[in-house]
């Protein structure tokens, strides 16, 4: 597997465009089938956080005061992850506000999102939940404390992401699986999976649109 930067926001609510900002930052490498370094962070953007985001994360406004800017920590991250490829559990919610707060310093992602969310749901059509504590449950892994906050679900999600790569090697035989691959699986029909990673161990190309 590829080296990966598994990232995770904590935030002032669910979208950039209605003006939330982040409050926290976790990003951990994995590397070799294991974490091999982290980032954490929290971030003074100037906004209050409301009740029940402090109650769901712990993370209070008085905290964020003591805090660096928000554009010191998004440059210090950026600068650590670089241009490694990124994985998030629901990474259509951080890759959102991770493009929203490079924008703001004049800066631009190159490299793609993973999801093990959309993993976990192409890889595990049965399980009975797909967040992110559930699945590390239902899997016996590392859980990390406190939940609700970067670094450790963060973690988390990296070790689900190896689990998953796991899964796709043991049930349908894939022979390397890189980040370009899941980020193809997670694109594709789960009604097509089986069929469709069976052309790649052969060697077939997964089509183009995917």
């Amino acid at each position: 597997m590829d080296t990966v930067a598994v990232i995770d926001f904590e935030t002032t609510g669910l979208s950039p465009a209605r003006g939330d900002r982040p409050t926290e930052i976790a990003a951990v490498l994995v590397a070799e089938g294991r974490i091999v370094d982290r980032y954490q962070s929290l971030m003074n953007a100037g906004l209050f956080v409301p009740p029940f985001i402090e109650r769901l994360t712990g993370i209070s406004t008085a905290m964020l005061r003591r805090a660096p800017p928000v554009e010191q920590v998004m440059a210090e991250v950026a600068d650590f992850v670089g241009t490694v490829p990124l994985v998030a559990h629901n990474a259509a919610f951080d890759s959102k506000f991770w493009d929203a707060e490079l924008s703001r310093l004049g800066r631009q992602r190159s490299q793609s999102f993973v999801c093990t969310l959309l993993l976990a749901r192409r890889v595990l059509p049965r399980a009975p939940s797909y967040k992110l504590g559930a699945l590390v449950d239902s899997f016996g892994l590392p859980a990390a404390e406190p939940a609700h906050r970067a670094l450790a679900d963060a973690e988390m999600a990296s070790h689900l992401m190896l689990r998953l790569e796991q899964e796709l090697i043991e049930q349908f035989q894939c022979a390397a699986v890189t980040h370009d691959l899941l980020r193809r699986i997670q694109r594709m029909p789960k009604s097509q999976l089986q069929t469709r990673l069976a052309g790649e161990g052969r060697g077939l190309p997964i089509r183009a649109e995917l």
